[in-house]
């Protein structure tokens, strides 16, 4: 079961953790993607995953089932974290790597997962197929060789995006940035131009610019329970702050909303991240 296998986008290697029986981490060309944890999927390893979860579990009552749609599946962290605490929800990902999904399936019993369906299509394309207001949940997690292809952070996706919640579904996105967050600022101004409410979380060192790391944007429609998510956040292990309402305003500022015809290509982590294969 551990070792190296030829995927799409590279090669994937699994490799199992010594200090936690039942978790894998899946690596593909020396990046992490995913820690899996077959015997308990409510344990999130990777901290911004963490936080993912934390918005889920505050969405509504927290249990209620959800109609979730993931674009980036890798090992299906999120999804497993859905169906063992939300029982009965329905949830389809979206991932353009079928040989590293089939690997999945075999060796990390993605198949015990219910009602759980995976296609292999692009992200964006597969959006583009679903019907009108058919989501409560949306997570974007997609990464190739280390960086999120920007074509799923223009204003016409995101706009595809909302097209396919529900009134008072969410939407997740997962973005990584350097020091200046200049792609995160204009990312956040693309979804608050089209939500009603949105809220960013991010460890404070990464916030403040002084390091490259992950940025979690969640928005909705409607509402989101900002103060039971920051709460979350501040107690976290690894605590994230949680920036929303015009404290938000003022971090993306004058920054413009991204679009198809812009081209800005989003950032690479340091190659010294890179070296010891942390996660995107």
């Amino acid at each position: 079961m551990p070792g190296e296998y030829p995927v799409r986008f590279g090669t994937a290697e699994l490799l199992a953790d010594a200090d936690h029986p039942g978790g894998w981490l899946l690596s593909v060309d020396g990046i992490a993607q995913s820690y899996v944890d077959i015997d308990d999927p409510e344990h999130l390893e990777f901290e911004y995953v963490r936080r993912m979860g934390d918005v889920i579990d505050c969405l509504g009552d927290g249990r209620e089932p959800l109609e979730a749609l993931h674009l980036g599946g890798a090992g299906c962290t999120l999804p497993r974290y859905v169906a063992a605490t939300r029982p009965g929800s329905r949830q389809l990902v979206f991932d353009a790597d079928g040989p590293l999904i089939e690997l999945v399936r075999e060796q990390l019993d993605l198949r015990s997962v219910p009602r759980l369906r995976v296609r292999i299509s692009d992200g964006r394309a597969g959006v583009a197929t679903r019907h009108d207001d058919t989501a409560d949940l949306v997570i974007v997690d997609v990464f190739r060789q280390a960086s999120m292809p920007s074509d799923i952070a223009t204003l016409e996706f995101t706009r595809d995006v909302a097209r396919v919640l529900r009134p008072p579904g969410a939407y997740l996105l997962n973005v990584a940035d350097g020091p200046g967050l200049i792609f995160t600022r204009r990312v956040t101004a693309t979804v608050a131009s089209v939500f009603g409410e949105v809220l960013l979380l991010a460890e404070p060192g990464v916030l403040r610019g002084r390091r490259f790391g992950n940025v979690v944007l969640a928005a909705s429609g409607t509402e989101l329970p900002v103060q039971a998510i920051a709460g979350r956040a501040a107690s976290a292990a690894f605590p994230a702050r949680c920036v929303a309402g015009d404290d938000l305003k003022s971090f993306y500022g004058k920054a413009k909303p991204l679009t198809d015809a812009d081209g800005m290509a989003a950032p690479m982590p340091p190659p010294k991240i890179l070296r010891r294969g942390a996660s995107p």
